[in-house]
Protein backbone atom coordinates (compact mmCIF):
# COMPACT_ATOMS: atom_id res chain seq x y z
CA UNK A 1 0.00 0.00 0.00
CA UNK A 2 1.08 3.66 -0.94
CA UNK A 3 -0.04 6.70 1.08
CA UNK A 4 0.67 10.11 1.10
CA UNK A 5 1.12 12.92 3.02
CA UNK A 6 3.08 16.29 2.98
CA UNK A 7 5.13 17.95 5.99
CA UNK A 8 6.05 21.14 4.20
CA UNK A 9 5.51 23.06 0.67
CA UNK A 10 8.01 20.95 -0.92
CA UNK A 11 8.46 17.92 0.68
CA UNK A 12 5.93 15.01 0.46
CA UNK A 13 6.14 12.19 2.37
CA UNK A 14 4.93 8.29 1.54
CA UNK A 15 4.19 5.15 3.57
CA UNK A 16 5.63 2.13 1.38
CA UNK A 17 4.15 -0.57 3.18
CA UNK A 18 6.01 0.19 6.49
CA UNK A 19 8.74 2.35 5.40
CA UNK A 20 8.83 5.89 5.21
CA UNK A 21 10.42 8.11 2.50
CA UNK A 22 10.02 11.06 1.02
CA UNK A 23 9.59 12.86 -2.22
CA UNK A 24 10.26 16.26 -2.93
CA UNK A 25 8.74 16.40 -6.86
CA UNK A 26 5.46 18.45 -7.08
CA UNK A 27 3.65 19.50 -9.92
CA UNK A 28 4.21 22.28 -11.74
CA UNK A 29 2.05 22.07 -14.14
CA UNK A 30 -1.55 25.39 -14.27
CA UNK A 31 -3.25 22.12 -13.51
CA UNK A 32 -2.09 19.54 -10.93
CA UNK A 33 -1.56 15.66 -11.75
CA UNK A 34 -5.17 14.31 -10.20
CA UNK A 35 -6.92 11.26 -10.05
CA UNK A 36 -8.65 10.14 -13.27
CA UNK A 37 -12.05 9.42 -11.90
CA UNK A 38 -12.26 13.04 -11.16
CA UNK A 39 -14.21 15.30 -12.83
CA UNK A 40 -13.31 18.87 -13.82
CA UNK A 41 -10.06 19.22 -13.10
CA UNK A 42 -9.21 21.76 -15.39
CA UNK A 43 -12.26 24.18 -13.94
CA UNK A 44 -11.10 23.06 -10.14
CA UNK A 45 -7.93 25.20 -10.63
CA UNK A 46 -9.69 27.70 -12.79
CA UNK A 47 -12.13 28.85 -10.27
CA UNK A 48 -10.49 28.17 -7.12
CA UNK A 49 -6.94 28.45 -8.22
CA UNK A 50 -3.97 27.89 -5.20
CA UNK A 51 -7.07 25.92 -2.98
CA UNK A 52 -8.35 24.05 -6.28
CA UNK A 53 -4.53 22.66 -6.44
CA UNK A 54 -4.30 22.04 -3.25
CA UNK A 55 -7.61 19.78 -3.53
CA UNK A 56 -6.66 18.22 -6.68
CA UNK A 57 -3.03 17.85 -5.29
CA UNK A 58 -4.76 16.30 -1.49
CA UNK A 59 -6.02 12.94 -3.52
CA UNK A 60 -3.05 11.39 -3.16
CA UNK A 61 -1.99 12.91 0.43
CA UNK A 62 -3.44 10.66 3.35
CA UNK A 63 -1.88 11.20 7.18
CA UNK A 64 1.61 10.19 7.61
CA UNK A 65 1.73 10.69 11.21
CA UNK A 66 -1.32 8.38 11.78
CA UNK A 67 -0.64 6.20 8.97
CA UNK A 68 2.66 5.57 10.68
CA UNK A 69 0.83 5.08 14.17
CA UNK A 70 -0.92 2.57 12.72
CA UNK A 71 1.48 0.79 10.63
CA UNK A 72 3.34 -0.19 14.33
CA UNK A 73 1.60 -1.95 16.49
CA UNK A 74 3.87 -0.95 19.59
CA UNK A 75 3.31 2.87 18.38
CA UNK A 76 -0.69 1.85 18.32
CA UNK A 77 -0.88 0.54 21.88
CA UNK A 78 1.03 3.29 23.31
CA UNK A 79 -1.03 5.78 21.26
CA UNK A 80 -4.25 4.36 22.50
CA UNK A 81 -3.07 3.99 25.88
CA UNK A 82 -1.56 7.53 26.47
CA UNK A 83 -5.56 8.33 25.38
CA UNK A 84 -6.80 6.36 28.00
CA UNK A 85 -4.28 8.70 29.96
CA UNK A 86 -1.14 6.63 30.49
CA UNK A 87 2.06 8.27 31.04
CA UNK A 88 3.99 9.20 27.67
CA UNK A 89 7.51 9.31 29.15
CA UNK A 90 9.72 7.10 26.97
CA UNK A 91 7.28 6.81 24.00
CA UNK A 92 8.60 6.31 20.54
CA UNK A 93 9.34 8.39 17.53
CA UNK A 94 5.71 7.77 15.51
CA UNK A 95 3.81 7.77 18.32
CA UNK A 96 5.59 10.77 20.15
CA UNK A 97 5.13 12.37 16.82
CA UNK A 98 1.46 11.80 16.60
CA UNK A 99 0.61 12.64 20.41
CA UNK A 100 2.61 15.56 20.11
CA UNK A 101 0.83 17.31 17.22
CA UNK A 102 -2.79 16.48 19.19
CA UNK A 103 -1.66 17.81 21.95
CA UNK A 104 0.00 20.80 21.14
CA UNK A 105 -2.87 23.98 20.26
CA UNK A 106 -2.44 25.69 16.97
CA UNK A 107 -1.85 29.37 17.55
CA UNK A 108 -5.13 30.53 16.21
CA UNK A 109 -7.01 28.43 18.79
CA UNK A 110 -9.01 30.18 21.10
CA UNK A 111 -10.47 27.36 23.50
CA UNK A 112 -13.25 29.79 25.02
CA UNK A 113 -14.97 30.00 21.51
CA UNK A 114 -15.52 25.98 21.67
CA UNK A 115 -17.41 25.89 24.52
CA UNK A 116 -19.67 28.52 23.26
CA UNK A 117 -20.09 27.02 19.91
CA UNK A 118 -21.17 23.68 21.77
CA UNK A 119 -23.68 25.51 23.85
CA UNK A 120 -24.88 26.97 20.11
CA UNK A 121 -25.10 23.50 18.70
CA UNK A 122 -26.93 21.87 21.85
CA UNK A 123 -29.83 24.51 21.81
CA UNK A 124 -30.93 23.33 18.40
CA UNK A 125 -29.84 19.51 19.00
CA UNK A 126 -33.25 18.66 17.05
CA UNK A 127 -32.96 20.30 13.55
CA UNK A 128 -29.10 19.84 13.50
CA UNK A 129 -29.57 16.22 13.88
CA UNK A 130 -32.38 16.18 11.43
CA UNK A 131 -30.43 18.14 8.94
CA UNK A 132 -26.59 16.20 9.78
CA UNK A 133 -28.86 13.18 8.31
CA UNK A 134 -30.96 14.37 6.16
CA UNK A 135 -28.07 17.07 4.03
CA UNK A 136 -24.53 16.04 5.73
CA UNK A 137 -24.81 12.70 4.92
CA UNK A 138 -26.82 12.74 1.89
CA UNK A 139 -24.36 15.71 0.70
CA UNK A 140 -21.23 13.46 1.87
CA UNK A 141 -23.15 10.18 -0.19
CA UNK A 142 -22.90 12.34 -4.30
CA UNK A 143 -19.47 11.05 -4.93
CA UNK A 144 -18.89 7.47 -5.44
CA UNK A 145 -15.51 7.65 -4.81
CA UNK A 146 -15.11 9.21 -1.64
CA UNK A 147 -17.65 6.45 -0.42
CA UNK A 148 -15.31 3.90 -1.83
CA UNK A 149 -13.96 3.40 1.78
CA UNK A 150 -16.82 2.45 3.39
CA UNK A 151 -18.21 -0.20 0.53
CA UNK A 152 -15.06 -1.91 0.71
CA UNK A 153 -15.28 -2.38 4.27
CA UNK A 154 -18.59 -3.29 4.31
CA UNK A 155 -20.64 -0.63 6.10
CA UNK A 156 -22.10 1.83 3.79
CA UNK A 157 -25.34 0.96 3.60
CA UNK A 158 -25.44 -1.83 5.72
CA UNK A 159 -26.68 -0.82 9.79
CA UNK A 160 -27.34 3.11 9.11
CA UNK A 161 -28.60 3.55 12.60
CA UNK A 162 -25.93 1.92 14.07
CA UNK A 163 -23.31 4.43 11.95
CA UNK A 164 -25.50 7.63 12.48
CA UNK A 165 -25.69 6.77 16.35
CA UNK A 166 -22.07 5.89 16.44
CA UNK A 167 -21.72 9.85 14.74
CA UNK A 168 -23.73 10.96 17.22
CA UNK A 169 -22.22 9.70 20.20
CA UNK A 170 -18.60 11.25 18.72
CA UNK A 171 -20.53 14.64 18.69
CA UNK A 172 -22.16 14.58 21.71
CA UNK A 173 -18.65 14.49 23.65
CA UNK A 174 -17.31 17.21 20.89
CA UNK A 175 -20.40 19.21 21.60
CA UNK A 176 -20.08 20.00 25.03
CA UNK A 177 -18.45 22.33 27.29
CA UNK A 178 -14.87 20.97 28.05
CA UNK A 179 -15.55 18.24 25.45
CA UNK A 180 -12.56 19.45 23.28
CA UNK A 181 -10.07 19.75 26.01
CA UNK A 182 -6.85 18.04 25.81
CA UNK A 183 -7.97 14.93 27.15
CA UNK A 184 -11.25 15.58 26.97
CA UNK A 185 -13.99 12.89 26.15
CA UNK A 186 -15.01 14.56 23.06
CA UNK A 187 -10.84 15.67 21.90
CA UNK A 188 -9.92 11.84 22.95
CA UNK A 189 -12.90 10.81 20.66
CA UNK A 190 -11.43 12.63 17.51
CA UNK A 191 -8.30 11.84 17.84
CA UNK A 192 -9.26 7.86 17.78
CA UNK A 193 -11.56 8.84 14.90
CA UNK A 194 -8.47 9.85 13.19
CA UNK A 195 -6.97 6.67 13.84
CA UNK A 196 -10.11 4.90 12.95
CA UNK A 197 -9.81 6.57 9.62
CA UNK A 198 -5.62 5.17 8.94
CA UNK A 199 -6.74 1.76 9.58
CA UNK A 200 -9.49 2.41 7.21
CA UNK A 201 -6.73 3.50 4.76
CA UNK A 202 -4.63 0.73 5.69
CA UNK A 203 -7.39 -1.74 4.83
CA UNK A 204 -8.97 -0.89 2.06
CA UNK A 205 -5.26 0.68 0.06
CA UNK A 206 -3.73 -2.89 0.22
CA UNK A 207 -7.15 -4.37 -1.22
CA UNK A 208 -6.63 -4.99 -4.56
CA UNK A 209 -10.72 -3.59 -5.23
CA UNK A 210 -8.94 -0.15 -4.44
CA UNK A 211 -8.01 1.60 -7.59
CA UNK A 212 -5.31 4.12 -6.38
CA UNK A 213 -5.49 5.79 -10.06
CA UNK A 214 -9.16 6.46 -10.69
CA UNK A 215 -9.21 7.19 -6.83
CA UNK A 216 -6.28 8.80 -5.56
CA UNK A 217 -4.98 7.21 -1.36
CA UNK A 218 -8.20 6.22 0.52
CA UNK A 219 -9.76 8.73 2.95
CA UNK A 220 -7.61 11.30 1.49
CA UNK A 221 -6.80 14.96 2.55
CA UNK A 222 -10.08 17.06 0.55
CA UNK A 223 -12.38 14.58 1.82
CA UNK A 224 -11.31 14.90 5.16
CA UNK A 225 -11.62 18.39 4.88
CA UNK A 226 -14.98 18.04 3.20
CA UNK A 227 -16.45 16.45 6.82
CA UNK A 228 -15.84 19.24 8.38
CA UNK A 229 -17.99 20.76 5.66
CA UNK A 230 -20.59 18.52 6.17
CA UNK A 231 -20.65 19.04 10.06
CA UNK A 232 -20.59 22.58 9.19
CA UNK A 233 -21.88 25.02 6.71
CA UNK A 234 -23.96 21.84 4.60
CA UNK A 235 -26.18 21.61 8.14
CA UNK A 236 -26.15 24.97 9.25
CA UNK A 237 -27.47 25.95 5.91
CA UNK A 238 -29.77 23.13 5.81
CA UNK A 239 -31.15 24.06 9.65
CA UNK A 240 -32.30 27.74 7.91
CA UNK A 241 -34.80 25.97 5.98
CA UNK A 242 -36.24 24.65 9.52
CA UNK A 243 -36.20 28.16 11.28
CA UNK A 244 -32.83 27.91 12.80
CA UNK A 245 -31.29 31.81 12.33
CA UNK A 246 -27.93 31.96 14.34
CA UNK A 247 -26.00 34.94 14.76
CA UNK A 248 -22.57 35.89 13.09
CA UNK A 249 -20.37 35.63 16.47
CA UNK A 250 -22.46 32.07 17.09
CA UNK A 251 -21.54 31.07 13.57
CA UNK A 252 -18.34 32.48 13.28
CA UNK A 253 -17.78 29.97 17.05
CA UNK A 254 -19.16 26.94 15.22
CA UNK A 255 -16.67 26.97 12.52
CA UNK A 256 -13.50 27.78 15.20
CA UNK A 257 -14.90 24.30 16.59
CA UNK A 258 -14.66 22.46 13.40
CA UNK A 259 -11.55 23.96 12.51
CA UNK A 260 -10.34 22.27 15.59
CA UNK A 261 -11.30 19.52 14.74
CA UNK A 262 -9.81 19.40 12.01
CA UNK A 263 -6.52 20.19 12.89
CA UNK A 264 -7.02 16.84 15.59
CA UNK A 265 -7.86 14.70 12.41
CA UNK A 266 -5.19 15.82 10.59
CA UNK A 267 -6.18 17.91 7.50
CA UNK A 268 -3.23 19.96 6.11
CA UNK A 269 -3.14 23.73 6.57
CA UNK A 270 -3.56 24.37 2.62
CA UNK A 271 -7.20 22.34 3.20
CA UNK A 272 -8.12 23.39 6.59
CA UNK A 273 -11.37 25.42 6.49
CA UNK A 274 -11.14 28.85 8.89
CA UNK A 275 -14.50 30.30 7.60
CA UNK A 276 -17.89 29.95 6.53
CA UNK A 277 -16.13 30.84 2.85
CA UNK A 278 -13.78 27.98 3.08
CA UNK A 279 -16.57 25.60 4.01
CA UNK A 280 -18.34 27.31 1.03
CA UNK A 281 -15.41 26.43 -0.92
CA UNK A 282 -14.75 23.15 -0.03
CA UNK A 283 -18.38 21.73 -0.64
CA UNK A 284 -18.34 23.52 -4.60
CA UNK A 285 -14.78 21.54 -5.01
CA UNK A 286 -16.40 18.28 -3.44
CA UNK A 287 -19.49 18.74 -6.11
CA UNK A 288 -17.08 19.89 -8.95
CA UNK A 289 -14.84 17.11 -9.00
CA UNK A 290 -17.36 14.24 -7.95
CA UNK A 291 -17.67 11.58 -10.24
CA UNK A 292 -21.67 11.55 -9.26
CA UNK A 293 -23.06 8.78 -6.75
CA UNK A 294 -23.67 4.92 -7.38
CA UNK A 295 -25.95 2.13 -6.86
CA UNK A 296 -24.55 1.94 -3.74
CA UNK A 297 -25.40 5.40 -2.74
CA UNK A 298 -28.77 5.10 -3.54
CA UNK A 299 -29.24 1.96 -1.59
CA UNK A 300 -27.59 3.53 1.45
CA UNK A 301 -29.81 6.79 1.00
CA UNK A 302 -32.93 4.77 0.96
CA UNK A 303 -31.49 2.49 3.40
CA UNK A 304 -30.78 5.47 5.97
CA UNK A 305 -34.12 7.19 5.15
CA UNK A 306 -36.47 3.87 5.68
CA UNK A 307 -34.27 2.24 8.36
CA UNK A 308 -33.37 5.49 10.84
CA UNK A 309 -34.09 8.94 9.79
CA UNK A 310 -38.05 8.17 8.84
CA UNK A 311 -38.48 5.67 12.12
CA UNK A 312 -36.98 8.40 14.54
CA UNK A 313 -39.59 11.52 12.74
CA UNK A 314 -42.24 8.94 13.09
CA UNK A 315 -41.45 8.88 17.01
CA UNK A 316 -42.75 12.60 17.13
CA UNK A 317 -46.15 11.99 15.33
CA UNK A 318 -49.79 10.55 16.73
CA UNK A 319 -51.69 7.24 15.03
CA UNK A 320 -50.78 3.82 13.86
CA UNK A 321 -46.56 3.46 13.34
CA UNK A 322 -47.32 2.32 9.63
CA UNK A 323 -48.81 5.71 8.88
CA UNK A 324 -47.00 7.55 11.35
CA UNK A 325 -43.42 6.29 9.10
CA UNK A 326 -45.17 6.20 5.93
CA UNK A 327 -46.06 10.05 6.48
CA UNK A 328 -42.22 10.49 7.58
CA UNK A 329 -40.73 9.03 4.46
CA UNK A 330 -42.08 11.24 3.10
CA UNK A 331 -41.53 14.43 4.81
CA UNK A 332 -37.90 13.34 5.29
CA UNK A 333 -37.84 12.80 1.39
CA UNK A 334 -39.44 16.67 0.94
CA UNK A 335 -36.75 18.40 3.06
CA UNK A 336 -34.06 16.71 1.35
CA UNK A 337 -35.00 17.56 -1.71
CA UNK A 338 -35.20 21.29 -0.37
CA UNK A 339 -31.44 20.71 1.74
CA UNK A 340 -29.73 19.22 -1.38
CA UNK A 341 -31.81 20.65 -4.38
CA UNK A 342 -33.62 18.69 -7.02
CA UNK A 343 -31.00 17.56 -9.24
CA UNK A 344 -28.64 16.00 -6.43
CA UNK A 345 -31.38 14.34 -4.76
CA UNK A 346 -32.78 12.73 -8.57
CA UNK A 347 -29.35 11.81 -8.61
CA UNK A 348 -29.42 9.71 -5.57
CA UNK A 349 -33.00 8.47 -6.03
CA UNK A 350 -34.81 10.68 -3.72
CA UNK A 351 -38.23 9.88 -4.43
CA UNK A 352 -39.55 13.14 -6.02
CA UNK A 353 -43.40 12.13 -6.49
CA UNK A 354 -46.58 14.16 -5.81
CA UNK A 355 -46.39 13.57 -1.91
CA UNK A 356 -42.61 14.75 -1.77
CA UNK A 357 -43.08 17.70 -3.76
CA UNK A 358 -45.81 18.73 -1.61
CA UNK A 359 -43.73 17.80 1.94
CA UNK A 360 -40.96 20.39 -0.19
CA UNK A 361 -43.18 23.19 -0.17
CA UNK A 362 -45.02 22.59 3.35
CA UNK A 363 -41.01 22.57 4.69
CA UNK A 364 -40.75 25.81 2.64
CA UNK A 365 -44.08 27.14 4.37
CA UNK A 366 -43.02 26.33 7.80
CA UNK A 367 -40.24 28.12 8.02
CA UNK A 368 -41.13 31.31 8.76
CA UNK A 369 -43.04 30.12 11.76
CA UNK A 370 -40.28 27.68 13.19
CA UNK A 371 -38.17 30.46 12.84
CA UNK A 372 -40.89 32.80 14.96
CA UNK A 373 -41.41 29.68 17.33
CA UNK A 374 -37.29 28.97 17.83
CA UNK A 375 -36.36 32.71 18.36
CA UNK A 376 -39.70 33.06 20.98
CA UNK A 377 -38.44 30.32 22.81
CA UNK A 378 -34.78 31.54 23.41
CA UNK A 379 -36.52 34.87 24.37
CA UNK A 380 -39.07 33.82 26.70
CA UNK A 381 -36.95 31.01 28.12
CA UNK A 382 -33.26 32.17 27.56
CA UNK A 383 -30.72 30.98 26.47
CA UNK A 384 -28.84 29.61 29.73
CA UNK A 385 -31.91 28.05 30.53
CA UNK A 386 -32.48 26.35 27.07
CA UNK A 387 -28.71 25.55 26.94
CA UNK A 388 -29.23 23.74 30.05
CA UNK A 389 -32.35 21.10 29.41
CA UNK A 390 -31.25 21.06 25.94
CA UNK A 391 -28.18 18.95 27.20
CA UNK A 392 -30.27 17.06 29.71
CA UNK A 393 -32.54 15.73 26.59
CA UNK A 394 -29.67 15.10 24.30
CA UNK A 395 -28.57 12.62 27.16
CA UNK A 396 -31.90 11.00 27.44
CA UNK A 397 -32.10 10.85 23.92
CA UNK A 398 -28.92 9.16 23.14
CA UNK A 399 -29.43 6.74 25.98
CA UNK A 400 -32.74 5.88 24.46
CA UNK A 401 -31.07 5.21 20.44
CA UNK A 402 -28.41 2.87 22.38
CA UNK A 403 -31.13 0.64 23.56
CA UNK A 404 -33.46 0.63 20.78
CA UNK A 405 -30.15 -0.46 19.02
CA UNK A 406 -28.71 -2.61 21.27
CA UNK A 407 -25.40 -0.78 21.38
CA UNK A 408 -22.59 -1.25 23.76
CA UNK A 409 -20.01 0.23 22.10
CA UNK A 410 -18.97 4.23 20.99
CA UNK A 411 -17.16 3.97 18.22
CA UNK A 412 -16.56 1.41 15.67
CA UNK A 413 -12.90 0.98 17.03
CA UNK A 414 -14.30 -0.82 20.15
CA UNK A 415 -16.23 -3.55 17.33
CA UNK A 416 -13.88 -6.97 17.76
CA UNK A 417 -13.28 -8.07 14.27
CA UNK A 418 -14.55 -4.23 12.71
CA UNK A 419 -12.66 -2.31 9.93
CA UNK A 420 -11.45 0.50 12.47
CA UNK A 421 -10.55 -1.96 15.13
CA UNK A 422 -6.85 -1.89 16.04
CA UNK A 423 -6.97 -5.73 16.64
Amino acid sequence: MQVRGTIDDSTAVIVEGDALVTDTRRGTRSTPLAPTGLRHVDRAVAEHGQTGRAWLEGMWHADPLADTVVADRAAARVVREALAGADRSGVGAAAGALLDHVTTDPPWLERDRLDRAADVLVRHTAPWGLCLGAASLLRGADNAIAAKPLQLTGRYAAEPAVRSIEVGEWLAEVVRPGGMAVGGPGWVRTVRVRLIHARVRRHVGSSTAWDHDAWGVPVPQPYLAFTLAEFGHVSLEAMTHLGVRLRRRELDDVYHLWRYVGHLIGVEPALLPATEADHVRIEDLYRLTSPGPDDDARLFTRALVEQYLAPQLATLGVGPSAVREAVARRLVNGMTRVFLGSAAADDLGVPGGPLERFAALGVRAAAPGLLVADQSRLLLLGRQRVTRRAYAVREREMDRLRREQGMLHDLVDAVPGAVGHPG
